[in-house]
């Protein structure tokens, strides 16, 4: 096992896992020449799942490269018959082509979502094994899903490195000859239950059950046996509902109250006999958008978010390790957000595993294309697709992205065939999962969206009162053009909240030589009331839903966050945490401690946090 990373699908997890990260033969390839597995040279050795452009792979190179090569011989663990070995990769970027043994045995395309294969036919029976990985990864294209990687040499302005081949962790694991192969979670609070589904591979056999047992800490909620048909399961798991609000609130998720809810899934053979077990977890949470106001758990709540572009100094968009993952959540929670933004990125399921566990909402956005082509349409929603079914359990996703300030769609205003692309991956994504909020084309110009989300780096706290103070909600949209485009292509102008999805922005670092911000301050003292002031306007204005605060972390040349890339607080993290949520009350801070007292009672976490705005969420006063 890989404790650095901890287990890689935290969603569906075994008992035993086999990790390949480490050390690799690699070779790069610039024009993208060799084709087969022997004709690399094999020149030099990288350390997965750290992409050659960080200096933590051991390669450090940042130019430009068509492909890349990577090799590595291993002991496959023992199988059993009536057993199946699964080759896994997290993410590799961005068409990755796999063999074994000299044989074939996966292609994938798109540098975000994960893939596998069955390598157990493909085995050596006796000796090691040898699995060799293709990557090619064009620099200059930019029809494909790429977030912020630079298509020029060096990074300039918002954009940073380019990630190449492989940047999550590479594994493996035994299954059954049939076995759980993924599932889904769907909360419904208004019922009180879990809607569940569960899809097998392998061998059919037509007489299997899957058991299905809930618990909430020491509490059983429930433990059922469903008949397996065509391969599948789709139910919905009731729960008895305690009826007294305090024991509702108690199992209800929240930022302030993150209650996991453990499952346990056993595949059964015709005689009861065990065939595959796996753990998995939920939670029991609404969301969504009424009105003007976000709401979780039939409550109105004040989004506070960060963006956060993901990267770290050595290792780019792969983090350094596991805690690396936990310590973002807790940071973030400590400098008093309820949420973050992934900005054009498709984070790991690591992260995604701390937010659930430790309570952090976060919107998922899509990494762009930079070209409105056929290539670029068919490649980006098959990538989304991808990841809505990744991630569509994860009781920390409260939100869709799928377009970022019109990228990737330039002429929105004037092209009906740019329209009508946001609005189908809007309305696709609605389908793929009704549960939560899409936000259609995030910024401006919005076509189709659940919450009008608004980028606007207005330096002057005066200014941003003037404009966001109305009362009357249409003039705002027909006036203000924050960087000079609409905010909304529909006439109609419908009640749906309203967001600074980004401001801020606000630059403060030690050295100024090839760094920015939307703003400068020069002083530290400088900083923390600049922020102050900014902040103190946003959240006393009632038109808005909440706000997302650029930025998280200083992210290479941009030097705009309110932590230095190492994550080094700028300026005392409870100065930030008191202007980014104001003043805490004597209430806050008994529910705090009283839900402290809950988690240590049952165990049921290994970090605590401090939690905020139980008042909004959870509490029925």
């Amino acid at each position: 096992m890989d404790r650095a990373h901890g287990y890689p699908r935290p969603q569906l997890e075994r008992a035993e896992w086999f990790s390949l990260n480490g050390e690799w033969e690699f070779a790069l390839d610039p024009e993208a020449l060799y084709k087969l597995p022997n004709d690399p040279p094999w020149d030099r050795r990288i350390r997965v799942p750290f992409s050659p452009e960080t200096s933590m792979s051991g390669i450090g190179d940042t130019g430009f490269y068509r492909a890349c090569w990577y090799r590595r011989q291993f002991d496959a663990p023992r199988i059993e018959p009536g057993e199946r070995l699964l080759l896994h990769f997290g993410a590799v970027d961005y068409r990755a082509t796999v063999w074994l043994n000299d044989c074939l045995v996966a292609e994938h395309e798109g540098g975000y979502t994960p893939f596998s294969a069955d390598i157990t036919a493909y085995l050596n029976s006796q000796g090691s094994q040898t699995v060799v990985v293709s990557a090619n990864d064009d620099p200059a294209d930019l029809s494909k899903p790429r977030g912020k990687q630079d298509w020029q040499l060096h990074p300039h302005s918002i954009w940073y490195p380019r990630t190449t081949g492989i940047w999550q962790t590479v594994w493996m694991e035994r299954v059954p000859v049939t076995y759980i192969a993924s599932m889904r979670w769907t909360p419904n609070v208004e019922r009180w239950e879990v809607g569940f589904e569960a899809w097998l591979a392998g061998a059919r056999n037509d007489a299997l059950r899957l058991n299905v047992k809930l618990c909430a800490g020491e509490t059983l909620l429930a433990d059922d046996t469903y008949a397996v048909v065509a391969g599948e399961v789709h139910r919905r798991i009731a729960l008895s509902d305690p009826g007294i609000d305090d024991y509702r609130n108690e199992l209800l998720w929240s930022p302030a109250t993150p209650t996991i809810i453990h499952a346990e899934l056993r595949l059964l053979g015709r005689q009861g006999e065990e065939l595959d077990r796996a753990r998995s977890y939920t939670a029991l949470r609404s969301i969504g958008a009424q009105g003007d106001k976000f709401v979780l758990n039939g409550r109105p709540y004040q989004l506070r978010m960060v963006l956060d572009q993901g990267y770290w100094p050595e290792t780019g968009l792969t983090a350094p390790d596991d805690d690396a993952y936990r310590r973002d959540v807790e940071l973030a929670k400590a400098m008093g957000f309820n949420g973050v933004r992934k900005h054009q990125k498709i984070e790991s399921p690591r992260y995604l595993y701390w937010a659930d566990s430790l309570g952090l909402l976060v919107w998922e956005e899509m990494p762009s294309a930079y070209r409105f082509t056929k290539t670029s349409i068919e490649r980006l929603a098959r990538e989304w697709l991808e990841v809505l079914a990744r991630d569509a359990s994860h009781p920390s996703i409260v939100a869709w992205v799928p377009f970022n300030e019109s990228w990737g769609v330039p002429d929105l205003p004037d092209s009906p065939a740019q329209r009508h692309y946001v609005q189908a991956l809007y309305h696709l994504t609605k389908t793929m999962d009704p549960s939560r909020p899409v936000v259609g084309n995030d910024g401006w110009e919005s076509v189709a969206t659940d919450i009008i989300g608004i980028h606007d780096y207005d330096d002057d706290p005066e200014r941003i009162a003037k404009r966001y103070g109305v009362e009357e909600i249409p003039r705002l949209f027909k006036r203000e053009r924050p960087g000079g485009r609409l905010l909304l292509l529909e006439t109609h102008v419908q009640e749906q909240p309203i967001m600074l999805s980004e401001f801020g922005g606000i630059a403060y670092s030690l050295d100024r030589h090839g760094t920015w911000g939307y703003s400068r301050c020069e002083t530290e003292e400088d900083f923390a009331e600049r922020y102050q002031r900014l902040l103190r306007v946003v959240r006393s204005l009632p038109i808005l839903a909440g706000f997302c605060y650029t930025q998280f972390a200083d992210t290479y040349q941009e030097a705009n966050g309110l932590l230095y890339m190492d994550r080094t607080p700028k300026i005392p993290v409870e100065q930030i945490a008191l202007a980014t949520r104001g003043p805490r009350s004597k209430r806050d801070f008994q529910l705090e401690w009283e839900w402290r007292e809950r988690l240590m009672n049952h165990q049921r976490h290994q970090y605590l946090i401090p939690s905020e705005d139980h008042h909004t969420a959870n509490d029925p006063r």
